[in-house]
C-alpha cells in the first residue's frame, strides 16, 4: 500500500492519504490565534481545503469530522460557518467534543477524514 504523507515533520505529519483516506491532524487557527470563534473555523476550513487539495481531495469527499471545542457557549458559531462549509448531501458524520486545547489562544481544533480519489 502506498502512504503519502503532507508537511511531515519530525512528529507528525499534517495530513496521510493511505488505504483510499485522508487523514488529517488537528487544525487550529494558525494565522488567526485569539480571534473570534468564527474567524478561527475559517481559518481552519481553509486549511483543512488545502490539505484535502494536496491530497487529491475534498470536501465533498469528508467522511468524518471531529471537532474540538473550548467552549460550549461557541457551538451556534462553529455552526455557523461549518454550515455554509459543507457541501450539502456529502456532509460527514461529525463529532464535537468539549475539550481544553494546548493554548487558550484556540478555541476550535478540527481532524477530519476523507475519502481520496
Amino acid at each position: 500500500m502506498e502512504i503519502q504523507r503532507v508537511d511531515a515533520g519530525a512528529r507528525l505529519s499534517q495530513a496521510v492519504k493511505a488505504g483510499g483516506l485522508v487523514f488529517t491532524v488537528g487544525q487550529v487557527a494558525t494565522r488567526t490565534p485569539g480571534a473570534d470563534v468564527v474567524t478561527q473555523v475559517k481559518d481552519i476550513l481553509d486549511q483543512i481545503d488545502g490539505l484535502l487539495e494536496k491530497t487529491g481531495s475534498s470536501k465533498e469527499l469528508l467522511v468524518s469530522a471531529t471537532v474540538y471545542l473550548a467552549d460550549l457557549a461557541h457551538f451556534n458559531d462553529l455552526n455557523s460557518v461549518w454550515d455554509k462549509w459543507v457541501v450539502p448531501g456529502s456532509t460527514p458524520a461529525r463529532t464535537t467534543v468539549h475539550a481544553q486545547l494546548l493554548s487558550p489562544d484556540y478555541a476550535v481544533e478540527i481532524a477530519v477524514v476523507a475519502a481520496a480519489l
